[in-house]
């Protein structure tokens, strides 16, 4: 499993999960429960791998120096 999620996609991925898991927790409408999904969002820049990108071929990590 190689990381396909730089850093600025991580610190995104985190403060987006973060408020959708507050959402979640302190909503009052009927989609508060949704703001769960936020905690795809906080696993996927944990561990630096996102599925979705790895299906469509995408990666937001820089390219390693070539030598």
């Amino acid at each position: 499993m190689n990381a396909n999620v730089g850093s600025l996609d991580r610190v995104v991925r985190v403060v987006l999960g973060l408020a959708l898991v507050a959402w979640a927790i302190w909503g009052t409408d009927a989609w508060h429960m949704v703001g769960w999904a936020g905690l795809i969002l906080i696993a996927t820049a944990a561990i630096s791998w996102c599925p979705i990108y790895r299906v469509i071929g995408a990666s937001t990590c820089p390219a390693p120096a070539k030598r």
